[in-house]
Order: structure tokens, then sequence, then C-alpha cells
């Protein structure tokens, strides 16, 4: 119990760092390279964070542990409203205002209900994977294009997130190569461990999924969030949240059910796909009726995340 507890924490530690090493060194070569600040933040840096729990779910879908593939995505999307939310709300009121922010909690929404759709039958196929990551191709289009138009301005530097990239040649390989050996290493250590837990508590790895490893894999949204709080960025911290949603489902459940039909546990169906419904619908609520959270609401969220950890178990 206590060598899977030990290998968990290591192996999501390893997730964060090697996930925000890759992040950087990939920013690097695209600036090298030419690409805009636009096309970068709209593609590398969004791919580039949800690496981490790509890594996660690919590695436990292989290894035999589709439970804890799903759970990371559906306990990750609960997680990123009531605790990513939550917490920074108790800093500073969070505004919903951001430039685009309603049609983008509309693409979460619609994204959302399919894929609770594809879950209710209890396989995601390979056909279903590859129909989620072309909506998602599709989503990134549409964003590229109004930002290149000018209807949606850009309105936030990714920057701000991924923090200085590596410009010399030398440097950007080896954050990529960290990046590239330490994120499959790292989700190897992840799934060991949670599993490992899983067994000792005689609890299906799903469980193990919706909490424990969805929460640290949530903790890069966490920390983006509190910073963008702690500058008074409050629709940067809604925003993230929106997207990050967004990509879990689109990007990281079709790209790992392209690779390997995914099984779907169906403590899923019946409970928590409808706790991550719950969640969404708060986090339209609050962008379409343009309602401030603060220490109030952030509680509230926080209470309900505590009770939803709590019924888990």
């Amino acid at each position: 119990m206590l060598f899977s507890l030990l290998t968990l924490a290591v192996g999501v530690t390893l997730l964060v760092v090697a996930g925000d090493v890759f992040v950087k060194g990939a920013v690097g070569l695209a600036e090298n390279l030419g690409i805009s600040p636009l096309i970068i933040g709209l593609t590398v840096v969004a791919f580039g964070t949800s690496a981490p729990e790509l890594f996660t779910s690919i590695q436990a879908a292989l290894s035999g542990a589709p439970g804890l593939a799903v759970g990371n995505v559906v306990g990750s999307n609960i997680a990123n409203v009531l605790l990513v939310l939550g917490v920074p709300a108790l800093i500073h009121p969070i505004v919903s205002d951001g430039v685009g922010l309603r049609r983008n909690l509309i693409a979460m929404l619609v994204t959302t209900a399919v894929f609770m759709w594809m879950l209710s039958g209890g396989v995601i196929s390979r056909i279903e994977g590859a129909a989620l990551f072309a909506g998602l191709c599709a989503f990134i289009a549409w964003q590229t294009r109004d930002a290149l138009t000018g209807a949606v301005p850009a309105d936030h530097d990714f920057h701000d997130d991924v923090g200085e990239a590596p410009h010399d040649r030398k440097r950007i390989v080896f954050y990529l190569l960290v990046g590239l050996i330490g994120l499959p290493v790292a989700a190897q250590l992840t799934v060991a461990g949670a599993v490992g837990i899983a067994e000792s508590f005689g609890v299906s790895d799903a469980v193990i999924g919706l909490t424990i490893v969805a929460i640290g894999t949530s903790l890069p949204e966490l920390a983006t969030s509190l910073a963008a709080a702690l500058k008074r960025h409050s629709t940067v911290a809604l925003g993230n949240i929106v997207g990050s949603n967004i990509f879990n489902i689109a990007c990281i459940m079709g790209l790992t059910a392209l690779i390997t039909p995914i099984a779907v546990d169906q403590r899923i169906v019946s409970i928590d796909m409808w706790v991550m419904l719950a969640a969404a619908c708060v986090l339209a609520l609050l962008g379409f009726l343009r309602i401030s959270s603060g220490k109030l609401m952030g509680s509230a969220m926080l209470a309900g995340f505590a009770a939803y950890i709590a019924t888990v178990f």
C-alpha cells in the first residue's frame, strides 16, 4: 500500500514536471520556426498542456485499466469546475465576461453531451474516438479562423501560462527529450501506483481515476487559475477551464480510443458522468448569466467537490 502511494506520488509529480518542460520545449521550437503566437497558443500549448492526462489515459487503457483512463477524464472535468474554479474564487471574484466565452461554453456542453452518449454505450470505439478528435480539429480551426479575421480577438498571452520558453537549439532538444522520455515513464508509474491503491482498498481503478489521479493531473490547471486570480485576470481562469474540459474529452479520450477501444465502468455511466454534466451546467450558467463567483460561490463549489469525493469512496 505504502509503495503504491509513493509510486503514484512520484508518477504524478513527474507528469507535471515533464509536461511543463515538454510544453516549454515545444513552444520554443515553434517560435524558432516562426509560427505565429496565435497558432502556438491554440495548438502547441493546448495539446502540450493535455500531455500528462493523455499519456496517463493511453497507458491505463493499454495496461488493462480502462476505468482509470475514463475516470481520469471524467474526474478531471469535475475537478476543473469545482476545485480549479472554486479555489481561485476564494482569492478574487471570477467574472464571466471573457471574449468568445459563451461560444466556447456551447462547444463544451455539446462535447460533454456527445461524450455522455458514447459512455452510455459501455464502450468507446475507435470510430467514436476518431469522431471526438475530428470535432476537436474543427473547433481549433473555427477558433483560428475567428481570431485571424478579428471576429474574436485574442486577449490573453499564452506566455502567462507557459512561462519563458527556451530558444537555444540544444536547450530545446533537451527539453523535448526530457518531456518525451519523462511523460511515458511518469504515466507508467502513475498507472501502476493507482492500480496498486485500488487493489489495496478493494475498489475499482475507475474510482482512483476519478479522484486521486484526476486531482493530480488537474494541478497544472489549478496553478494557472491561481496565478490568474492573483493577477486579477479572472476571465483567464474561467476560459482556461472551459478549454481544458473540451480538450480532456475530445483530445485525450479521442486519441486514447483511437489507439484501443475503451470499456466504460458502469459506475461512471450511472453516477459520475451526470456529476460531470452538472458541473458543466454550473460553469455554463456562470458564463451565460455573467454571474460573478466570489467567496460564497467558491466555498459552495469546494464543499460540493468534497462531498462528491466522499461519495466516491
